[in-house]
This record gives C-alpha cells, structure tokens and sequence, in this order.
C-alpha cells in the first residue's frame, strides 16, 4: 500500500517556532551566539512581532510569549523536553561565540557516538547540541 503523501510532497521541510517572553532580547542573543540572520519580519500594531530567522540554511521562527490567559491549557516546554540539534563545520568556535553571547553551558563540547558537541542553554530556557558527526 502507498503512502498517500507519497506523491503530493515532493520537498518539505520543518522549522522549529519559539515562542520566548523578550522577542527582541532573544533575536539579539541569536544573532550574537549564532550568527543569525533575519529573513522576516511582521510586526502588529499592539506590539507583537513574528520573525524567522536563519543559521545558514537552518531556519527558525520565533515570537514574543502573549499575556497568559487563565483558562490556557499550553505548557512551557524547553529544556530537556525541546533540543535542537545545530550541525556547523566548527562547533567549538560556535559553541564559544554562544558562551560569550549569554548561553549556559551544559556539557562541554566533546567527543562521543560518532560526533563532537556539545550542549548549551540558552536565556530563553531552550537547549542547543553544538557539533557535528565525525564520519
């Protein structure tokens, strides 16, 4: 039996969307600890904004967090239960650039299963494995 998405995706791609309480402070970070690029950019006249950014090729979208309603049933995540996984040719460099820019250290970059990383927290609670396999 054939997949029914089989044919109607001929390309697709996924983009993690943050969701962070300082939209600003947080594309600041980016761009200092990655090397991020604005793409795009909407702005609301209430003083939302939507962005996407990218590292290279990798993109990621990103928005300030809403007052939270009471009747809201959305829950935090970041941490251990959301890790991006960011591949460069010199995660060491990168690793220490994130550092300098405001990142927490998690493990220190290292050798292990085929890959040299290492894991950062950023600001917004979120975590980075920095590296890249080393076949």
């Amino acid at each position: 039996m054939k997949n029914s998405t089989e044919n109607t995706l001929i390309a697709a791609s996924l983009a993690p969307w943050f969701t962070v309480n300082n939209g600003k402070k947080a594309i600041k970070f980016y761009t200092a600890a990655f090397g991020a690029v604005e793409k795009y950019r909407m702005e609301s006249p209430d003083g939302g904004m939507v962005v996407k950014l990218a590292i290279a090729d990798a993109e990621f979208w990103l928005s300030a967090e809403k007052e939270e309603k009471e009747d809201s049933n959305t829950q935090a995540l970041g941490g251990n239960s959301i890790r991006m996984i960011l591949t460069v040719p010199n995660p060491d460099a990168l690793f220490e650039q994130a550092l300098q820019a405001g990142a927490l250290e998690v493990f220190p970059i290292g050798e292990e299963h085929g890959w040299r990383l290492g894991t950062l927290e950023d600001p917004f609670g979120l975590h980075w494995e920095i590296g890249h396999p080393l076949l």
